[in-house]
């Protein structure tokens, strides 16, 4: 039998045994600095590349294209569409902008999709190692890497974020911001800091006998609730859920009335009910409070607990990398907590 041991997140040795994991999520605003420090030249480069003319569209290959697509559907002023399948669309060519995030440079079809771009002329920026097989692939007359080094999803995507803001077809991506954000976090989260003020040891608590329903409004917060429920998933092996509104709720009225004397010990005694996990980025639309109010009133209704996680960083991405952090920090305490009989 597996239980919660909340003693453990307090505890020195306990704490040792996670210091890698802790410390590469402590390090995620280091890692965003230093990625975006690095591709500075290159993203002037690809900048002035990109400022003869506007691309007919931006397209976003590759199978990390999905972050990008959170952040520049709602904004971008050309058609956007992001491919995370193999190839390009077929209509792409040279009058379009295609953009690839390649963290570890190591996927072929990603590499593929690349070859392709340059072959048909399209203006090509890659963010990537450059010794990687993706940017040998992106070799061309109009193509730019965007050079990285430490495999980090999010700083790659930071990175060109930051050059689709100078060429204004992405919102405002201050690199420096999202990595104070990151650096918020891991100060509030630090494992020297206290159960009592650890916002995500509490977290952990929270969700320790329970199964989470992770819920974000807007698209960054949706984005980042699949992200935190994969990272609950991994790290305790126990179901988590990330959805709309619509596939939560059912959850949410299915759970059964809480039995205050059953034995959390005894057999079939222990099991999950749902907790609501709220991730606020601080979107205010009338479709979120909304849905909002839906998934509120459910829980209220079948006794559901809600827990929520907000955010005051500035700018959407780091609003997003912080409710992120949030929830994969609060993911490895959880699964520090657990111990088997």
């Amino acid at each position: 039998m597996t239980w919660f041991d909340e003693s453990r997140l307090d505890d020195e040795i306990a704490l040792g045994s996670a210091d890698l994991r802790l410390r590469t999520l402590a390090e995620s605003g280091a890692r965003i600095r230093r990625e975006a420090g690095a591709a500075a030249d290159a993203i002037a480069e690809a900048v002035g590349r990109a400022s003869d003319a506007r691309p007919r569209a931006v397209i976003a290959a590759g199978p990390d294209s999905r972050l990008l697509r959170a952040v520049l559907e709602p904004w971008c002023p050309v058609p956007f569409v992001a491919w995370p399948s193999a190839g390009l669309p077929g209509w792409a060519g040279s009058l379009d902008l295609v953009v690839v995030l390649a963290p570890d440079g190591s996927d072929t079809g990603t590499a593929s999709a690349v070859a392709e771009a340059a072959r048909r002329g399209c203006q090509v920026v890659v963010a990537c190692p450059p010794a990687s097989m993706v940017a040998e692939h992106a070799a061309g007359r109009w193509s730019t890497i965007l050079p990285t080094s430490m495999g980090d999803q999010l700083a790659t995507a930071v990175v060109m974020l930051s050059f689709l803001h100078q060429v204004a077809l992405g919102p405002t991506s201050d690199p420096d911001a999202v990595a104070e954000a990151l650096d918020e976090v891991a100060i509030d989260s630090s494992p020297q800091r206290d159960i009592s003020i650890n916002p995500a040891k509490m977290l952990a608590i929270a969700l320790a006998d329970a199964s989470p329903v992770v819920w974000g409004g807007s698209v960054l917060a949706a984005r980042a609730a699949r992200r935190v429920a994969e990272s609950i998933r991994r790290t305790s092996g126990r179901t988590a859920l990330a959805g709309d509104a619509e596939h939560l709720l059912p959850v949410i009225e299915a759970a059964k009335p809480r039995n205050v004397f059953a034995d959390p010990y005894a057999e079939g005694g222990s099991e999950r009910r749902p907790v609501l996990l709220v991730l606020d980025d601080g979107a205010d639309d009338p479709v979120i409070r909304e849905q909002r109010g839906r998934l509120d009133s459910a829980a209220r209704a079948h006794d559901v607990r809600v827990v929520e996680v907000t955010t005051e960083a500035e700018g959407e991405v780091a609003r997003y990398a912080s409710l992120l952090l949030d929830g994969t920090y609060a993911a490895e305490y959880l699964r520090l907590g657990l111990v088997d009989d």
